[in-house]
């Protein structure tokens, strides 16, 4: 395992960090970086073998997206790895055959994964999303027609594959099912959309059009889609929230070097104790976040799962997010002018912390889902 993360580590360091300004400036990176990353095996960590993964415990797929932190991009980060909440609900509750047709090719890099669940009108109110599917049958075959819109969808251009929360029966929860649809239908149109930051992960606005798709691509079963997204949403927080932390890391190691190599008055910048009293602040709350993130990554791993641990991930999210605001805002202070200029990670990161705040659950959704799980 320690081989394959030095590989990694030469594949962010040469592959990725000289490009990442080139990329952002031109709102994409290439395609060919998922084939690149699908032969190096970065796709698959976590996955199971039979569909061209190879499982590890939580803790190493962390430490994985650590290194990717370093480049100092969330827009990579989530474009590059959008399979990482495209693909948990097929593999946990999709049919075999479907199962078979689509995850191995993802995690080769040939071809792209994203989840469609947003609404324009709904955002965090999954319940009441309003994309609608409807049942019917050709030539006794059944199929399902589509019709709605999807918003903020991360690699909502490029994807292949949608895994779509749509509404097949009542209003509420109990009417939700999720469906795989393939980005070449006939009725699917996307747009895509302009953002503060996380310029080069394309986002989109997804279109359903007397969309249709065959009944054989229903994920679980009809109506229970409701507790699949759920499940979902518990990992990408605990993603966002380990993104958070190595994001901070970036700034506060960009604002540290600045500071010991910047001279003001006649002395490093670091020499100016308001200056190191910032640092350390930031390298404290960096290092109590890192601490929680590590021992409910612990848990997790141990099976340790229950009410309380789902309410934890959801302060822990909020706490991670917290913490990369005060570093991004501290990092591009110390870094004065060059701090605003286009160019540094710390400017970059600055751009894409709200989104960081907002994505998987806002904070106030986060505390009150706490507080539920609690019973308080």
């Amino acid at each position: 395992m320690e081989d394959f993360f030095r590989s990694v580590e030469r594949f962010v360091n040469e592959q990725i960090k000289p490009h990442i300004n080139d990329w952002d400036e031109a709102g994409e990176f290439p395609r060919e970086l998922y084939r690149q990353a699908g032969e190096l095996g970065l796709l698959g960590l976590g996955y199971p073998e039979e569909v061209g993964g190879f499982e590890c415990s939580l803790a190493d797929r962390l430490r994985l997206s650590n290194l990717v932190c370093s480049a100092g991009s969330g827009g990579l980060l989530a474009g590059l790895f959008s399979h990482n909440i495209g693909l948990p609900p097929l593999l946990n509750h999709g049919s075999e055959a479907l199962v078979q047709l689509i995850a191995p090719a993802v995690l080769k890099g040939e071809t792209i994964s994203a989840l469609a669940i947003t609404e324009p009108s709904g955002g965090s109110d999954v319940a009441n999303l309003k994309t609608k599917a409807d049942l019917f049958h050709r030539d006794g075959t059944p199929y399902y027609r589509i019709n709605g819109e999807k918003v903020f969808i991360t690699s909502g251009v490029r994807a292949d594959w949608l895994t779509v929360a749509v509404r097949t029966g009542e209003p509420g929860a109990r009417g939700i099912s999720v469906l795989m649809v393939p980005g070449n239908t006939k009725g699917l149109t996307r747009s895509p959309l302009k953002k503060t930051g996380w310029w080069m992960s394309d986002t989109a606005s997804i279109y359903f059009d007397n969309v249709e798709v065959p009944a054989a691509y229903l994920v679980g079963k009809e109506g229970k889609g409701f507790r699949i997204i759920m499940e979902n949403f518990n990992t990408e927080r605990l993603m966002l929230a380990g993104a958070c932390v190595g994001f901070s890391k970036v700034c506060l190691n960009e604002a540290l070097d600045w500071a010991q190599n910047r001279q003001t008055f006649g002395k490093r910048l670091m020499d100016h104790q308001v200056i190191a009293h910032k640092l350390a602040d930031m390298r404290m709350k960096v290092r109590a976040t890192e601490a929680w993130f590590d021992e409910t990554i612990d848990r997790i791993d141990r099976g340790n799962i229950n009410e309380t641990l789902v309410a934890d991930i959801c302060l822990l999210k909020n706490q991670a997010t917290q913490t990369l605001q005060h570093c991004a805002n501290e990092a591009v202070q110390i870094l004065g002018g060059m701090g605003f200029m286009r160019g540094s990670s710390t400017e970059r990161i600055y751009r894409e912390v709200k989104v960081m705040c907002i994505g998987g659950g806002a904070e106030e959704i986060m505390k009150e889902l706490a507080i539920r799980q609690l019973a308080w």
